[in-house]
């Protein structure tokens, strides 16, 4: 064998060892994407919904799960309360005003079989009968109530949102609406109401503090004459008691003093009443009179002084 030939089967045996070696690591990578999607961890808000060859096996999860390499496909389902947003959508109200409103809605899946098999795009059917559903709510009202009610709004989109995702596998938790954007001509309307609103409340508060006040001054006048009748009243019954009691003091002294004239007068003789009718002459003396009067009884008394006298 010539040294060209041996030179051959030396480059012969090392492509071959090449070729085997690629085979083999092929096999390996082969064998571990294999396991890589036959092992899967399922995470606790999540699950798996297993098909095997086009056929639905059920969910999966959590924890740790095994599929059958090639034969099983396995789609992944969040559990979780997820939001979505639907942009502003103009409506026409039942008295044909055009408005526009944007929202936020709730939901979660309560069977992850059928957000799977019961519809073939949730978010987007879910988008677009939350549109459709707005806009029907929102038809059967009046601008004002759509203004006023947005409770009443929310509460009617989940409800018939929940009717209809219901046999998707997901219930809707809440609806939010978040912003309502009425006619320009509208809000201008409405401005100006507010406007006069404010000032009707500014008159109504500044009325309502004058008639207060009017009132309190009333009440502190009659307060007032109340107390002063009051006072006048205790000082006329204090004067009065006072009187009484000067009255019924004088009355007494008055009375004493007769009782002690009487008792002295028991023991005066007519001498003695004379001397007193001579004081009272002289009293009467003295005054620049011209004329005077003397009783009949002071002949007889100056008689009987005299007579006493001799």
């Amino acid at each position: 064998m010539s040294a060209f030939d041996v030179l051959l089967q030396g480059e012969a045996a090392a492509g071959l060892g090449v070729f085997v070696f690629c085979i083999v690591g092929f096999i390996v990578v082969a064998v571990i994407a294999i396991l890589a999607t036959s092992v899967r961890v399922v995470r606790e808000y999540d699950r798996l919904v297993v098909f095997r060859l086009g056929r639905v096996m059920g969910q999966k999860g959590p924890g740790l799960v095994l599929l059958f390499p090639i034969i099983d496909q396995a789609v992944l389902v969040n559990l979780r309360e997820q939001i979505r947003e639907v942009p502003h959508q103009v409506s026409i109200t039942k008295d044909n005003a055009p408005i526009s409103i944007d929202f936020l809605w709730y939901y979660k899946v309560i069977d992850p079989v059928m957000s799977i098999v019961g519809v073939a795009n949730f978010e987007l059917s879910s988008a677009g009968m939350a549109t459709t559903t707005l806009r029907s709510v929102i038809g059967g009202m009046p601008l004002d109530d759509v203004l006023s009610q947005r409770d009443h709004i929310n509460q009617m989109l989940r409800s018939k949102l929940d009717e209809v995702t219901e046999r998707w596998g997901a219930k809707v938790t809440n609806v939010e609406i978040r912003e309502i954007i009425p006619p320009k001509d509208v809000q201008e309307a409405m401005n100006r109401q507010m406007s006069a609103e404010r000032t009707r409340r500014a008159l109504v508060t500044e009325s309502t503090g004058d008639k207060e006040a009017a009132i309190n001054r009333a009440e502190g006048t009659k307060q007032a004459a109340i107390l002063s009748a009051e006072g006048e009243r205790q000082s006329n019954i204090l004067r009065a008691e006072g009187e009484k009691q000067a009255l019924l003091l004088r009355a007494e002294g008055f009375s004493s003093a007769l009782d002690k004239i009487y008792t002295v007068a028991q023991n005066v003789d007519q001498k003695t009443m004379t001397l007193q009718y001579f004081e009272t002459l002289k009293a009467l003396g003295a005054s620049p009179a011209t004329k005077y009067i003397f009783p009949l009884e002071f002949t007889s008394m100056i008689e009987g002084f005299v007579g006493g006298k001799k």
